[in-house]
C-alpha cells in the first residue's frame, strides 16, 4: 500500500515532461528561460495540439533551436515570435490574434456547433412532423365483435 501511495504522489508532483534535448539548451539560464517561455507558446505544425517546448517532431526540434538562435543574436522575445509567425503563419501561435486572417481559427468552432445545432432541430422537426398522429378509436361491426368473442372464448377455454 506504501508504495501505491508513493506512486500516486509522484504521478501527482512529478515535473512536466519536455522534449527539449539537453544538447539544445542553452548555458545562460536567463536565456534558456527566455527560450523556455517562448517554446511554450508556439504551436507544432506536425502534432498541432502540442507546443514546440512538449513535441519530439524533428520540425519542433528545428523551431527550439531557431528560437534559441535568434534570442543569442540579441532578438527580444517579440522579435522572435515575430520571426517565427512571419515564417509560419499566424497558425504556428498557440494563441493566434483575432483578426480577419484568424477569423477561421476562432470562428469555426462556433460555425460548426451552430450548424450541427440547427441540422438536429431541423432533424427533430422532421421526425415530429412525419410521426403519425394518434389513430382515433374505431368501433367494429358487428361481424368484427363477433369474430373477436368467438376468438376470445377459444382461447380461454
Amino acid at each position: 500500500m506504501r508504495h501505491l501511495i508513493l506512486f500516486l504522489g509522484l504521478l501527482v508532483f512529478a515535473p512536466p515532461v519536455s522534449a527539449v534535448d539537453p544538447s539544445e539548451m542553452l548555458s545562460n539560464s536567463l536565456m534558456e528561460t527566455r527560450a523556455r517561455e517562448i517554446s511554450k507558446g508556439l504551436r507544432c505544425v506536425v502534432c498541432q495540439n502540442q507546443s514546440i517546448d512538449d513535441s519530439d517532431a524533428a520540425l519542433a526540434r528545428d523551431l527550439r533551436v531557431l528560437v534559441r538562435e535568434r534570442l543569442v543574436a540579441g532578438d527580444s522575445d517579440n522579435e522572435v515570435v515575430e520571426y517565427v509567425v512571419s515564417r509560419y503563419g499566424d497558425f504556428v501561435l498557440l494563441k493566434p490574434p483575432f483578426k480577419g486572417a484568424t477569423l477561421v481559427l476562432w470562428g469555426g468552432p462556433v460555425l460548426f456547433v451552430l450548424i450541427a445545432f440547427f441540422a438536429g432541430l431541423g432533424f427533430y422537426r422532421r421526425q415530429r412532423r412525419g410521426a403519425p398522429s394518434k389513430p382515433a378509436a374505431v368501433a367494429l361491426s358487428k361481424t368484427e365483435r363477433a369474430r373477436l368473442n368467438d376468438l376470445l372464448d377459444k382461447g380461454g377455454s
